[in-house]
């Protein structure tokens, strides 16, 4: 049971982070600096690099609060 929803969990994070089509994540001097280059690759590459670096401490927060809920559950049905 609790193997599916481990499987579940992963699988909509995954769908959430694969589905985001287009993310503008970059500061305003990073921009200016890379469209002022004729190769738009490089800037592409950086707008990607920073939401995949963006995304590692939105799930790092969202485990600490999983493993905190499962905790505080599992003391609540020892106590009863």
């Amino acid at each position: 049971m609790k193997s599916k929803m481990y499987i579940r969990i992963v699988f909509a994070i995954l769908i959430i982070v694969f589905s985001i089509e287009s993310t503008h994540a970059q500061c305003a001097m990073c921009r200016a600096v890379l469209e002022n280059n004729a190769d738009n690759s490089v800037a592409e590459g950086i707008n990607d690099g920073i939401v995949y670096l963006m995304i590692f401490p939105y799930l790092l927060m969202g485990g600490l609060g999983y493993i905190i809920y499962r905790t505080y559950k599992s003391k609540k049905q020892t106590s009863f």
